[in-house]
């Protein structure tokens, strides 16, 4: 009778869902809202981990490279609100690395920041930081590195995701992991030259409806970074984000960098935005001095 009563009293151990993979931190899953209180998984948070783990699929290659060819990485995230991305990294992969690697996570929100920071103490995980400043500071703030290995920035809205492409070309990133969102600055200078270019070509057809400006202004803005990234010497994939169904913005750009060619993707990117009308805007999708011998 002792010995049954003695077994009451030592609780079962918690039963976690086959989803959840070996050693990921149960108290992160839950903070996450992923992982319900008490371990489980109702149906949107059984989306919300598996959206977790396409995202991961896409990143944990480059984090891999990154780390054979230096035995640490260093990665930040821009706009990363709530840090749902770089927890989710650390966990799955930087904190069995040791130390040496570093997730930062960039957000202007101060309270998000802290809340982020506070969090990460708890966890011990030692290698991430959050700092309160918008993507463009972040280029300039001697709070990070010189060099930083990946990029992120997921739904950075507007040209915030300029401005991260503008931060990994400054810190020599050698990979970068984009999904644009809210694309309205080439929209706007489409929209302001529109009755100049109507007279111009026909090919203004494309955007001459408000409605086509809009659609037509994202769909040439993510042209404009690919080629921008290509002209500096990356190569550049683009593909959709499958599974984030939440969101219609899920084309993903990730971009590697590779030393290629970039006289010819440079010329490209002028001439698509002379063709277009927006000339204005070459300070903004910038290129390298190029060798005429290249």
């Amino acid at each position: 009778m002792k010995r049954l009563e003695q077994a009451r009293k030592v609780p079962a151990p918690q039963e976690l869902p086959p989803e959840v993979r070996p050693g990921q931190s149960i108290e992160l899953l839950k903070e996450l809202h992923i992982l319900t209180r008490d371990g489980k998984l109702n149906q949107d948070s059984r989306r919300k981990l598996k959206q977790v783990y396409h995202l991961y699929n896409f990143i944990e290659p480059l984090l891999r490279d990154v780390r054979n060819e230096k035995g640490s990485v260093s990665l930040v995230d821009h706009g990363a609100g709530k840090s749902y991305l770089g927890f989710i990294l650390y966990d799955l992969f930087v904190k069995a690395e040791g130390e040496g690697s570093h997730i930062y996570g960039i957000e202007t929100r101060e309270e998000l920041v802290s809340k982020s920071t506070e969090l990460a103490a708890r966890l011990g995980f030692n290698g991430m930081s959050f700092l309160p400043l918008s993507v463009a500071e972040s280029t300039s703030s001697t709070e990070l590195p010189q060099t930083i290995d990946i990029v992120t920035a997921l739904h950075a809205c507007n040209t915030a995701t300029d401005d991260a492409i503008d931060f990994a070309l400054k810190k020599k990133a050698k990979h970068m992991v984009l999904v644009p969102c809210c694309q309205a600055e080439v929209a706007t200078v489409l929209r302001k030259n529109k009755g100049q270019d109507i007279k111009r070509s026909a090919l203004t057809e494309i955007w001459r409806h408000p409605i086509h400006t809009r659609e037509f202004g994202s769909q040439i803005t993510n042209v404009l970074r690919c080629l921008q990234l290509e002209a500096h010497g990356y190569q550049v994939t683009v593909t959709e984000l499958v599974g984030w169904e939440h969101s219609m913005k899920n084309e993903l750009i990730v971009a590697t960098y590779k030393n290629l060619p970039r006289r010819r993707p440079s010329e490209r990117l002028h001439e698509v935005l002379h063709e277009v009308g927006l000339d204005e805007m070459k300070r903004r999708f910038y290129t390298p001095q190029v060798e005429t011998t290249e």
